[in-house]
């Protein structure tokens, strides 16, 4: 496979969501470690706990309603969309809302707002394309991603992540995964298709603007590819 690094127009200014959570916390740590990215915008219903010369942070309850901070959403050309939540527990309807309807209610919002927007979705290893699969939240996660590259963005990417190498002094890791973190070499080197880490995921959101990539989907092989890219 060819990766074509294409021109930067410009550096990246991104809205990142979901940076309360382990995925989010971690793209935005590299987000402002990162010197092609400019400016980063967090929405959030409650602070980040970060400050950052490159940071702006905006407090908002109702993601489905926008209308108060659109304004405040034009000029950029990226988002990292982080924002989720797990499915145990959860009747199909509810988690529906929660992920599809909400994230295509945002999505669509920046698209019409942000022509030169690239978009970047966080789904999960396992997503199921074609919706009709026995698993409920691949089922829903694959009509957001299908739904998702409908709109008019610049470009739009599917990352699905396997396990989650974290990355060491962030507050949002689950304990779980410190507990098997040991395990993560191992698993790299027999599993090299189910794994990644939370540094790769955040370097690839980056490079998909910067750089772009061939694929809209990229599983976790991808996503250490883009990485990797300079």
């Amino acid at each position: 496979m060819s990766l074509k690094r294409s021109t930067l127009q410009g550096k990246v200014r991104t809205i990142i969501t979901g940076s309360t959570g382990m995925v989010g916390e971690g793209v935005l740590h590299e987000c402002l470690q990162h010197p092609e990215v400019e400016q980063v915008l967090v929405i959030n219903r409650k602070p980040c706990g970060v400050t950052h010369p490159k940071l702006i942070e905006i407090l908002h309850n109702d993601f489905f309603d926008m209308s108060g901070i659109e304004e405040q959403l034009k000029g950029y050309n990226a988002c990292f969309f982080c924002l989720g939540v797990s499915s145990a527990g959860m009747k199909e309807e509810a988690y529906r809302h929660l992920t599809y309807d909400l994230t295509l209610h945002m999505a669509d919002l920046l698209s019409r707002q942000n022509s030169e927007m690239v978009f970047c979705y966080v789904s999960g290893e396992g997503t199921d394309s074609s919706e009709k699969g026995r698993s409920m939240w691949a089922r829903v996660k694959g009509k957001t991603e299908n739904d998702l590259l409908k709109l008019p963005f610049k470009r739009a990417y599917m990352f699905r992540p396997g396990f989650i190498k974290p990355i060491k002094g962030l507050t949002q890791t689950h304990n779980y995964y410190y507990a098997i973190n040991w395990m993560y070499p191992l698993l790299r080197s027999l599993f090299p298709k189910h794994v990644t880490t939370l540094h790769e995921v955040g370097l690839a959101m980056v490079h998909s603007v910067t750089q772009g990539y061939p694929r809209t989907h990229l599983e976790n092989q991808d996503i250490a590819a883009l990485a990797k890219i300079r």
